[in-house]
């Protein structure tokens, strides 16, 4: 899946942030003070009244647990109260008084997963409707707990009661691109159960790096896990740091990481790519290729030609090899098996693969990935096991009982929910936490895109048009954590959290409680626990944040900081905001070209990255834009008001401006609200070629007077600039009202290019009328 940095960033730490912030810890932690402040939990219950009671919670306190699930569930709570007051608690199997009991329920009439929480004064009381019922409910009570250390604990009366929405709550990690050990994975799974997310997908092979021992393919761990050098800074730079690289998981550290991750009741989900991302295999294992190589493991990121040879019968022999070693490690109903970014380029000119398309009748090769699939979906059934895989297997026919992960937008998860196949839901603009986090010119290098943790919590998983009886395949969504540009654990921390807060509230709490100043405020105080969990996470969520919209004769500019106490300063003259300058109060009109730049301080002092933003000023500003079609859901900014809100987008893609197509033409037409002259038209075109953006065949502008009746006024067919080609043309003796923009996408990605034979994006911003 196309999805660096050595970084010792210099972050104030968490709790001197909250400090500066005037942040306080939600309960008061000495011996007789009642608890202050509200209950504050994340992911949000389903039901949460706070009482007048409150439990006091000392070395006196008994954990009463009867079952082996609740024993285990003790014994994590004692991990965290020991770090709190450096005591634990006793666990009996009886207790009344001053006792925290928990009772683990068999009925199964109620919510799976659910649990209710009271705190009286005497006692605290958990029960779960099963196992993982009741572990929710200890890290419920966790969170009641002060982040405060002390030897006595108040903890606020509250009568909760709570289950999730979905029933499949999921974190991914990529190991392949970037190996990360087994004490950072079950860190990983620390952190994701105590957000009450129940999957975590492990995705272990690459064409980078293998990295799950098989005993009967040794080469997998001498070979396939290792590659000579790594790209260094972002993929358009192609740049090597020239240092072997290498590692792999034994299967002794497979099954502890199972086991850690099933006492946290987290199911850990294998994935084994096939049949593309396999150049690593095939360094291997030439013989399971077309070509028969030779091949070396993957130094570049992206996508390659080889993959799984589809009429070798060696290749289905050697998987289902791989997968029983898997599945004897993981006891997970589903198996991953990818599916995606398969380019057909080897299979349209290998003699096997044509002849397996013609003993078997399929049309194309798009039919063959469907055998291919199909046939190691058939194997794993027969193990009593189930397929996971990327939206890419729907095409030549869906696997009958595949479930899809829908990654592409939305419209791979609304296909297979109708036709009555489970879904999770993964679409990148929601999920994919390799995008940046924020617009601050000190991000380190991702691969593009925009997400903040505002966007993350803005995600609906059931798409819209589904009726309510295919709205029930959807299962769930995940966010994926792909690692080209995250090189160690740290890096990895910062890119998840907070973000993978916001989407664990998606997928438990119901969505009409979800408000997202609320989550904010209730985040200021969930930091801390991060703090006690050493997680370097970014603190973007109480930055600066700009929202253009339109206004009579131009654009406003709302600004907005979520910190506590913080003030915004402002300036459109180029200098430096400082608290001695203009005070943020109102939307900024623009009716001009200039430059926004600002900063919010706390006690006269800057806090985290300044917000800087040019706008161009041209007559198309904020005028009525209509699309033929929309841009792909991964690439939307949300409103064709985009395209001429007089903001340019960047080289990195990561602000959230440009239109992404894939595969399709863009048509865009401008209405200016009368006929007037036209001096020039212009539009920016991203040449990215490296994550498979490629500039337009042509881009054509036509000008009208009544909207129906066009006529062409330029035309451009090269491109030739890496990054940002600005195609801007001097008309003259044009008049019109209507201006419409075609833009004829590249189509597929040349031969011999990276990724060659997949759909090529076509990224454009920014139309400019003079």
């Amino acid at each position: 899946m196309n999805r660096t940095m050595n970084r010792k960033r210099a972050l104030l730490p968490c709790v001197i942030v909250l400090a500066l912030a005037g942040l306080t810890a939600c309960t008061n932690n000495q011996q007789g003070a009642a608890p202050k402040g509200k209950v504050s939990i994340i992911p949000m219950p389903v039901s949460v009244q706070e009482t007048p009671d409150s439990f006091l919670l000392d070395k006196q306190t008994v954990l009463v647990a009867t079952t082996p699930d609740d024993k285990q569930s003790a014994g994590l709570f004692n991990a965290w109260l020991k770090e709190l007051t450096g005591y634990e608690l006793t666990v009996a199997e009886q207790g009344d008084k001053n006792a925290i009991v928990l009772h683990t329920g068999t009925d199964s009439s109620k919510h799976a997963e659910g649990y209710t929480l009271k705190v009286g004064k005497d006692r605290i009381d958990i029960n779960g409707n099963d196992g993982s019922g009741t572990f929710y409910g200890i890290q419920t009570l966790i969170q009641l707990l002060p982040v405060e250390k002390g030897s006595t604990l108040w903890i606020p009366g509250a009568d909760i009661n709570d289950y999730p929405r979905f029933p499949y709550r999921g974190l991914h990690l990529d190991v392949g691109r970037h190996f990360f050990s087994a004490d950072f994975v079950k860190k990983y799974i620390d952190l994701l159960a105590m957000h009450k997310m129940n999957t975590f997908h492990w995705h272990l092979t690459e064409d980078q790096g293998w990295r799950i021992e098989i005993k009967k393919y040794p080469r997998l761990q001498e070979v396939a896990s290792k590659r000579k050098e790594s790209m260094v800074g972002h993929y358009n730079d192609q740049k090597f740091d020239g240092k072997p690289y290498g590692g792999y998981y034994t299967q002794e550290e497979i099954k502890d990481v199972v086991a850690y991750a099933t006492a946290r009741h987290v199911t850990v989900i294998p994935e084994i790519e096939m049949p593309g991302h396999s150049l690593a295999a095939l360094t291997a294992y030439p013989y399971l290729g077309c070509t028969g190589g030779p091949y070396e493991v993957g130094t570049k990121w992206g996508v390659f030609e080889d993959i799984y040879c589809a009429g070798n019968d060696s290749t289905f022999l050697f998987l289902q090899d791989v997968l029983d070693e898997v599945m004897a490690l993981f006891p997970s109903k589903y198996i991953h098996i990818g599916g995606d970014e398969a380019p057909k380029t080897r299979w349209e000119k290998c003699p096997k693969c044509q002849k397996r398309m013609k003993d078997e009748g399929l049309k194309d090769v798009h039919a063959l990935q469907s055998y291919f699939i199909q046939r190691m979906e058939k194997y794993l059934n027969s193990k009593g096991r189930r397929i996971i895989g990327w939206d890419e297997i729907l095409e030549g026919g869906l696997a009958p009982d595949a479930t899809v992960m829908s990654w592409r937008g939305e419209e791979g998860g609304v296909a297979a929910a109708k036709q009555k196949h489970d879904v999770i839901m993964t679409p990148g603009n929601y999920c994919y936490f390799d995008h940046y986090q924020s617009k601050g010119k000190n991000e380190p290098v991702a691969i593009g895109g925009y997400t903040p943790v505002s966007e993350v919590y803005s995600y609906e998983p059931i798409p819209a048009g589904l009726s309510k009886e295919e709205a029930t395949y959807i299962k769930g969504a995940q966010a994926n954590v792909w690692s080209e540009y995250m090189p160690n654990a740290e890096h990895v921390e910062y890119m998840v959290y907070p973000r993978a807060t916001a989407m664990a509230e998606v997928l438990w709490s119901p969505a009409e409680k979800r408000n997202y100043d609320d989550f904010v405020e209730r985040l200021k105080q969930h930091l801390h626990r991060l703090d006690m969990k050493k997680v370097n996470y970014a603190k973007h969520v109480f930055e600066i944040r700009g929202e253009a919209d339109s206004t009579a004769g131009g654009v406003s500019v709302k600004l907005d900081s979520k910190l506590d106490g913080g003030k915004i300063f402002y300036t459109t003259d180029g200098s430096a905001p400082s608290p001695k300058g203009t005070a943020y109060t109102n939307p900024i009109v623009i009716n001009k070209a200039e430059t926004i730049r600002a900063l919010v301080f706390l006690d006269d002092k800057p806090y985290g990255n300044e917000y800087t933003q040019p706008f161009v000023f041209h007559k198309a500003l904020a005028k009525k834009v209509t699309l033929a079609q929309p841009p792909n859901g991964n690439y939307n900014p949300g409103s064709p008001f985009a395209l001429v809100n007089g903001i340019e987008g960047v080289k990195e893609y990561n602000d959230n401006q440009w239109f992404g197509y894939s595969g399709n033409n863009m048509e865009a037409t401008v209405d200016l609200d009368s006929v007037q002259d036209i001096h020039s038209v212009g539009v920016n075109i991203l040449n990215a070629k490296g994550p498979g953006i490629y500039p337009p065949k042509q881009v054509t502008f036509l000008v009208s007077d009544d909207g129906q009746h066009f006529k062409e006024v330029y035309k451009q067919t090269t491109f030739a600039k890496e990054g940002i080609n600005q195609v801007r043309a001097p008309l003259q003796q044009v008049k019109g009202r209507y201006v419409k923009l075609v833009a004829q996408n590249a189509g597929t990605i040349p031969a011999g290019a990276e990724g060659a034979g997949s759909k090529a994006w076509l990224f454009v911003d920014e139309i400019i009328i003079n």
